[in-house]
């Protein structure tokens, strides 16, 4: 039942890397509690609560189940990596998105669109099919007739033209909720998203079992 990811994260030197993962209260590159900062009024951890169970992140290819092994899924990770030259990531910015506060590209970015695009149909072969129970749970009903099509041949739906880069800070929140924890977390993180910073790698991130935490499985570097 292991699932697999294939993901962005900040580099280990990154300050991102420390303050969003204080934020959320795990570090998914050792799987260590990370102590939270105050939140006034609201609950830091049940309010991070989802997001730290993916761990600091931006999907490329979203989590699935192997349909290969794992050293086959690792052998193409490589191979793309090999083959995809380190770019430069957009200056991040705080936003609003769906509800959800995340970081997001201040503009958008060619090589990054190619980049998951790439991950995401280099690496189909390993995926198992989703469960029926799986594909509800999406509610196809709601969705465009585009996303409806990404859902049968991808697995997923904000893939590809539907895909946008985003590292989620919370769960979905009210206005009032949003007026909170909006400015503690831009002051948390400070003028960190804004950083000059380059995308040289491809992390690998695994799910031990249903409900399990994501955890970094590897780094791979970006060769080309």
């Amino acid at each position: 039942m292991m699932r697999v990811a294939a993901y962005w994260a900040p580099r280990i030197d990154d300050p991102l890397h420390a303050l969003g993962s204080a934020w959320l209260g795990r570090d998914a590159e050792t799987g260590a509690t990370v102590p939270q900062p105050a939140l006034p009024g609201l609950d830091i951890a049940e309010v991070t609560a989802d997001a730290r169970g993916y761990g600091l992140h931006a999907t490329l290819k979203p989590p699935f189940r192997l349909a290969t092994s794992w050293q086959a899924f690792r052998a193409d990770a490589m191979a793309l990596a090999a083959r995809t030259r380190p770019f430069a990531l957009p200056p991040l910015r705080l936003m609003e998105h769906h509800g959800f506060l995340a970081l997001m590209e201040s503009e958008k970015s060619g090589d990054l669109q190619a980049f998951c695009d790439a991950c995401v149909t280099a690496l189909d072969t390993h995926r198992a099919p989703p469960t029926e129970a799986e594909i509800a749970r999406r509610n196809p009903a709601r969705m465009t007739a585009r996303q409806r099509e990404h859902l049968a041949r991808w697995g997923y739906h904000y893939v590809l033209d539907e895909w946008w880069f985003h590292v989620t800070f919370s769960r979905r929140l009210s206005a009032e909720e949003r007026a909170v924890v909006q400015p503690a977390l831009a002051a948390h993180l400070g003028d960190v998203p804004a950083l000059p910073r380059r995308v040289t790698e491809l992390c690998l991130f695994t799910q031990a079992a249903p409900g399990a935490p994501f955890l970094v499985a590897e780094r791979l570097s970006l060769l080309g």
